[in-house]
């Protein structure tokens, strides 16, 4: 498998804050551009640190070409 890229964000907002979550856009070096979804876990620090963690895990489940 190649070498991959992982395109990653995170920020911390007060809580009740948050009116829209969207989508971020990025462009390959082949000008062809593309969309990453972006996600909202609510929570207690730990809350939030299981859900992410859950999610990472999920997200590598769905590759499992990927070892």
């Amino acid at each position: 498998m190649a070498n991959l890229s992982l395109v990653y964000g995170l920020r911390l907002l007060p809580a009740g804050e948050l009116k829209e979550v969207g989508s971020g856009d990025i462009t390959l070096n082949s000008g062809r551009h593309e969309r990453v979804t972006l996600h909202l876990l609510e929570g207690s620090k730990e809350e939030i640190e299981a859900q992410l963690r859950q999610s990472i895990d999920a997200f590598f489940d769905i590759y499992p070409e990927i070892q």
